[in-house]
């Protein structure tokens, strides 16, 4: 009995030795599982980490598996992909005083190599959208938005999205964030005065439809006269054409004429010889009393 209760108190103590000896070294191996884990972190691929050491900045890790110092290092992880920010139900006033409500999109990008400087003045995306970015496109999408009367907003949308995406690029670091397109997606007027637009809209088209139409009929009234002119003209160039003509003939047979009788008197031989060619080879039926020679009729 005493031998029994001698072994038990023994085992107690080598018992509590070897307890006492587990704890510490399960102590040590948890610290040493969690510096191994925490040394190591991941990046996705589209995002790049800030790397802090003691709070301040010490690189920028790249996608893939990184170290760092245990307790001492802290990781950022900032996106860099394109990203798209909606804001929906903007109010704005146009020109003309009339309440409008926006629907208006940003695609945006953080550059890579300026993680560390959205980090530092915004601590994350989030804060840069909301800090920056959010402000930026409330305040300069109505006052360009107020440069507009309504119905220019609508009929000339393309040149109001052209300048709000002109202002917002020109106020925000681009070497930092890159804005790449600003879209009004839609301009929503109350039901009455978009109705009141339209009519008036459809006025105007309808003014410059009829204008159209009188600038055709004036052209073509216009190629009428012209062709009609110039058929006019054609038939007094024919006409002054054929009177030249008839002088031109006039005058060449006058001369014939002149040239035959100024040649008929300083030639007498040559009329014999014309009235004998003029013959037709016919004694006349008559002959003229107390005549000897047959009167020759040269003009039959």
């Amino acid at each position: 009995m005493d031998e029994l209760e001698t072994l038990g108190t023994r085992g107690r103590i080598f018992g509590g030795r070897n307890y006492n000896r587990v704890i510490p070294i399960a102590i040590l191996l948890v610290i040493a599982a969690a510096v191994a884990f925490g040394s190591f972190f991941t990046i996705d691929q589209g995002y790049r980490g800030v790397v802090l050491r003691l709070g301040a900045f010490a690189r920028i890790a790249e996608p893939g598996l990184g170290f760092k110092v245990p307790f001492i290092d802290r990781v950022v992880r900032i996106r860099v992909q394109t990203n798209s920010k909606v804001y929906d139900r903007m109010e704005a006033y146009s020109r003309d005083q009339q309440l409008a409500e926006l629907r208006l999109s940003v695609t945006y990008r953080i550059v890579p190599d300026m993680v560390h400087e959205v980090y530092a003045q915004f601590g994350s995306e989030d804060g840069m959208v909301s800090r920056l970015l959010d402000r930026r496109v409330n305040e300069l999408a109505k006052t360009v938005f107020g440069r507009f009367n309504a119905v220019e907003a609508i009929q000339r949308r393309d040149t109001l999205n052209q300048q709000v995406s002109s202002e917002i690029i020109g106020v925000i670091d681009q070497n930092v964030v890159v804005i790449e397109s600003v879209q009004i997606e839609d301009i929503s007027f109350s039901s009455a005065y978009e109705q009141s637009v339209e009519a008036r809209m459809m006025a105007e088209v309808e003014v410059q439809r009829r204008t159209q139409e009188l600038e055709q009929q004036r052209i073509q009234a216009q190629i009428v006269v012209t062709q009609a002119q110039g058929a006019a003209d054609a038939r007094v160039a024919e006409a002054k054409a054929q009177a030249e003509a008839t002088i031109l003939a006039g005058d060449a047979e006058a001369s014939a004429i002149r040239a035959k009788g100024e040649a008929l008197r300083d030639n007498p031989e040559l009329v014999a010889l014309v009235t004998a060619e003029a013959w037709n080879g016919v004694l006349p039926t008559t002959m003229v009393p107390g005549g000897t020679i047959p009167f020759i009729n040269v003009g039959e």
